[in-house]
């Protein structure tokens, strides 16, 4: 029998309790979502992870949005609790988020995704299959055909899995996120192991195979992209093509940050999302 691709331990599940948010779920074709729900009476803001972040790992940063909005963090298709099940680019990826707009009904909400979840959200936004107020874009993968990998290569990914499920700890975790809080190194040793194989890879493969700029520039407004300074995944040339392509988009640069900004610069990350959002509320 092969080896299971995706394992939640008790522990994982455990960390659910402490987290101040509601467990909802919608469908998606045949997948089923899982999405947490951190309530109050705010405008919706849908959160998108990244390629290897299932809901909790965004616990951090929409605890700090809600006295402005109304996180929903998404557990993208074949990460935390969601289910998994191809295919795995852009478009059905767009499919599931309009699904969790739909099926909760949430009005207007603002979409915003870190890395992947970034790309998911500007797809949505062109599609124009459901209302939205806005979107902001944390650090979204510019690579694509003829542009140079993924800064990151696959294998650095499927070594992290197979940690996982190995077993691994909040040290193991530090080794390769030394910067990160204490809190989140732990969530993510006891989570990543819900990510599946199949879904990391065609991920993985989306960012070389599927360009952000065939969408960004018909990405409608109001939108706004941050990007860390030192980001490998949005460098300093990629940040002035974003701004040449869609002039109305604003565009913030958080300093001391790579392209995991909220867990690299936590403060100033979060500061420039708020002010991001603010004009995207009224």
């Amino acid at each position: 029998m092969p080896p299971p691709t995706r394992l939640l331990a008790q522990s994982a599940l455990a960390d659910l309790a402490d987290i101040p948010a509601t467990s909802r779920w919608v469908r998606s074709g045949g997948a089923r979502l899982h999405v947490l729900d951190y309530g109050g009476d705010g405008v919706p803001l849908v959160v998108l992870p990244g390629i290897t972040s299932p809901a909790v790992a965004m616990d951090f940063v929409a605890r700090e949005l809600t006295p402005l909005v109304r996180p929903l963090v998404v557990d993208v298709r074949g990460r935390g609790l969601s289910d998994g099940g191809g295919p795995y680019g852009l478009e059905e990826y767009a499919e599931d988020t309009e699904a969790v707009v739909a099926g909760l009904g949430l009005h207007r909400p603002v979409l915003f995704g870190h890395s992947m979840g970034a790309r998911i959200a500007a797809v949505t936004a062109v599609r124009s299959k459901v209302a939205l107020r806005g979107t902001v874009l944390g650090d979204p993968p510019m690579s694509g055909p003829g542009r140079g990998p993924y800064p990151t290569p696959l294998d650095v990914f499927l070594d992290q899995l197979a940690q996982a499920r190995r077993g691994t700890d909040a040290d193991e975790v530090a080794r390769s996120w030394p910067r990160w809080p204490r809190r989140e190194q732990e969530l993510r040793a006891r989570w990543l192991a819900s990510c599946d194989t199949e879904a990391v890879t065609a991920t993985h493969r989306g960012f070389e195979s599927e360009d952000f700029f065939d969408w960004w520039p018909s990405v409608p407004g109001p939108t706004a992209l941050l990007y860390g300074a030192d980001s490998p995944v949005v460098t300093a040339e990629g940040a002035a093509e974003a701004a040449r392509l869609l002039p109305s988009a604003a565009l913030t640069e958080i300093p001391d940050a790579g392209h995991m900004l909220f867990w690299d610069n936590p403060p100033a990350a979060l500061a420039a999302l708020r002010q991001a959002l603010l004009p995207m509320l009224t």
